[in-house]
């Protein structure tokens, strides 16, 4: 199977072409993404907890689910598949805004990417992917943002960032 590549990108989102996933985090090259928030009526957020076996961030808590838009795929339509091949259920999407962010990690590899955010309702469990992820919970956002300020370490690099602009957001 070939490697994921994601969409290199300049910061007014334009497409400069592809590279190799593992090579653009290793290069810290600016690529695309998105980041997906579900939400149900109780104004609570799902959380996952990523994979023991994922090459950066295992076990760290995040968002409900993020990852790279494929060539010729919307960021509606990216944030739907993951969202299926992470945790499980479908639910329609609305993007909320997008930003430049740079977050490295311990293991030498660098998220820079042009994310979309996203955000959706759900008010049943997931079905989850236990190779993407280890587990998930429902949580409101002011225990969230209470929980990254004691615990910063539980949270992925990104999430930390992307949490701030969507509380900001939502609020």
């Amino acid at each position: 199977m070939d490697e994921e590549k994601v969409i290199l990108v300049n910061e007014n989102d334009e497409e400069l072409g592809t590279m190799p996933k593992m090579e653009a985090h290793e290069k810290a090259v600016l690529h695309r993404a998105f980041s997906v928030f579900i939400m149900n009526e109780k104004g609570e957020t799902m959380l996952q907890q990523r994979a023991a076996d994922k090459y950066h961030s295992p076990l760290l808590w995040t968002n409900t689910c993020c990852s790279h838009q494929r060539l010729g795929e919307s960021n509606l339509q990216a944030g739907k598949r993951r969202l299926f091949e992470e945790m499980g259920f479908e639910t329609e999407l609305k993007e909320l805004f997008s930003f430049v962010y740079k977050a490295p990690f311990d293991n030498g590899l660098t998220e820079h990417e042009l994310d979309h955010v996203m955000i959706g309702y759900f008010e049943n469990e997931p079905t989850i992917n236990t190779d993407e992820v280890a587990n998930w919970k429902w949580q409101k956002p002011d225990a969230i943002k209470a929980d990254i300020a004691s615990s910063p370490e539980k949270y992925t690099e990104w999430f930390k960032i992307i949490f701030e602009r969507f509380y900001d957001h939502i609020n």
